[in-house]
């Protein structure tokens, strides 16, 4: 009786000991027959991983990962497998507007312009005011007439919408055309001054053509925003969710499983918050907050939120602007245009402003970001920033854009452990009028200068600025290893250039870095989050040219498969 006793105490440990291990190797997705670039502190690369729970499991070859009972299995048939693209800066909102209003990212001419806004005209009521974003008068490939600045005159426009107003917003958003409806209903005159920090753009007799610049915007803006409250509340909620929903899925469609966004309001962040406490987010947020300084005062703890959501909204930056664009010479130099004598740009933020909201960010434990593209505007918020970070201190305050830094300030950076957050399809989308607008040698030395902000020990977050830029991660990662445009393939100064892993590591660790979130996502390690991308192509091995041809296979978030092509 004791043998049998004993035998059976055995059997029933042996039971327990089996359901212990089958519990410990299920998994609810396995991953398998892949080239996985892991991003982890090594590179490593594996064949194979699981997913339970939202997280990686294991990682490994075909044969461990295969021990794992899953009720997902995707044979990746060879192809390359890394972390989900994080976007490093873009603007979440406005991208899923461009997809409602006038898209003009790829019009090429003026004269194209005219005609989608003539198009549009057939069905807007009347009085409705036309929206568009995208044009950059130094991409269109056929003369718009005469100009002035390169920017042509708003007759065309104003004959194809007599009774419409249109406000259609620059490329950078730093400048926007009106056509005749739109300055009347503003009260634009020969006599209506030139806002600090703004430029009306005028032809020889001093009459507006149409173009307003940086802080002129919002000469027209404040019309288009008193149309806007004159609708319903339930029209323009309804309006901003639906933007929201096609902004997802054009970014789960490219890749991107997380976003960063550059600038919201106090309601879209409320709304943000809602979305990710009852589940709706299908990628993961992190967001920066865009107010005045005598706005944020005592507001910004409500609104400081980190990994809502089971980690898919965080709130904990702000974000303002020093300066302009270089394409539109918003840019702030510290010497004068080489295509614009006696003129160095634009400070559009006062220096005091931005100095007041370093103090709240410091106060608050906020990371501060703030936009700066000329030499001069980096330099001064380097200046300012210097008053508050260290490397020690690990406060990673961003400069947004980064894009012309004068060579003395390129070490800066790195001392102070500040991120320059840059777009690498800036590079190369900008690359025509760059040289025109800076000269030969400030370009060489300063423009982009990802290679010598990386040598210096700088940790450069990588991203498109949507909708400036498409928010697909492929052309801006092909301009980061190239330096090359994609259409007529003119390089811009490429001993800048990045290589393939620093690149790929640019658009995840980094940017998950940058955010004060690597350790949670950005690589593909055990504990941290499935978020993943199956693409066609191997980045690490496939040619220059293939880069641009790599589709998007699957996008999993949080190990639920978002996106997956049809084959």
């Amino acid at each position: 009786m004791k043998t049998l006793s004993y035998l059976v105490l055995i059997s029933f440990l042996m039971i327990c000991v089996n359901a212990c291990q089958d519990t410990s190797m299920e998994a609810e997705l396995v991953i398998y027959n892949a080239k996985i670039q892991t991003v982890d502190d090594n590179n490593s690369i594996v064949q194979a991983l699981a997913v339970k729970d939202g997280r990686v499991i294991a990682t490994g070859t075909d044969q461990e990962i295969s021990q794992y009972k899953a009720t997902q299995k995707i044979d990746a048939e060879g192809k390359f497998v890394m972390p989900g693209f994080i976007e490093g800066h873009g603007h979440f909102s406005g991208l899923g507007y461009s997809l409602i209003n006038l898209n003009l990212m790829n019009t090429v001419s003026w004269d194209e312009i005219v005609g989608l806004v003539e198009e549009k005209v057939k069905s807007a009521k009347p009085g409705e005011w036309i929206e568009g974003r995208g044009w950059h008068q130094e991409k269109w490939i056929e003369s718009p007439g005469e100009t002035t600045n390169g920017y042509p005159y708003h007759k065309k426009l104003s004959d194809v919408s007599p009774d419409n107003p249109v406000i259609l917003t620059h490329a950078s958003g730093h400048g926007l055309f009106a056509n005749e409806k739109a300055m009347e209903i503003a009260g634009v005159t020969i006599e209506t001054p030139d806002p600090k920090g703004g430029r009306i753009v005028r032809d020889d007799a001093g009459e507006a053509v149409g173009v307003f610049e940086e802080r002129a915007m919002s000469t027209i803006r404040a019309s288009h925003e008193a149309y806007l409250d004159g609708l319903s509340a339930e029209e323009l909620t309804a309006k901003w969710y639906s933007a929201i929903e096609k902004a997802q899925e054009e970014c789960l469609r490219k890749g991107v499983t997380s976003f960063q966004d550059a600038g919201s309001s106090y309601t879209e962040c409320k709304r943000y918050e809602g979305l990710a406490n009852d589940k709706k987010l299908d990628m993961r947020l992190w967001v920066m907050i865009r107010q005045t300084a005598k706005n944020l005062q005592g507001k910004v703890a409500e609104y400081r939120k980190v990994n809502l959501g089971d980690h898919f909204y965080t709130c904990r930056a702000l974000k303002t602007s020093v300066d302009g664009a270089l394409g539109s010479y918003g840019a702030w130099l510290l010497k004068s245009y080489d295509d614009k004598s006696d003129f160095v740009g634009q400070n559009t933020t006062e220096i005091d402003e931005i100095e007041k909201i370093s103090k709240i960010a410091d106060a608050n434990e906020m990371q501060y970001c703030v936009h700066a593209i000329g030499d001069r505007a980096n330099r001064e918020v380097l200046d300012i920033f210097s008053q508050y970070v260290t490397p020690e201190k690990n406060m990673r305050w961003r400069i947004e854009h980064a894009q012309h830094i004068h060579p003395d300030d390129i070490p800066r950076f790195s001392e102070l452990g500040v991120i320059p957050a840059m777009q690498g399809i800036h590079c190369t989308s900008d690359a025509p009028f760059v040289v025109k607008r800076l000269g030969q040698q400030r370009a060489r030395e300063g423009a982009y200068a990802w290679r010598s902000l990386m040598d210096a020990g700088s940790i450069i977050a990588n991203g498109t600025d949507a909708p400036v830029e498409d928010v697909d991660p492929i052309p801006s990662l092909y301009a980061s290893v190239t330096r090359k445009r994609a259409d007529n393939k003119m390089i811009f100064f490429p001993m800048q250039k990045m290589n393939r892993i620093e690149a790929i590591r640019s658009y995840t660790i980094n940017n998950a870095y940058a955010a004060f979130e690597e350790e949670y996502k950005g690589s593909l390690e055990v504990g941290k989050v499935a978020d993943i991308v199956i693409l066609s192509e191997d980045l690490m091995t496939c040619s220059d040219d293939d880069i641009l041809n790599t589709e998007i296979l699957y996008t999993i978030v949080d190990g639920e498969i978002k996106y997956q092509k049809e084959m």
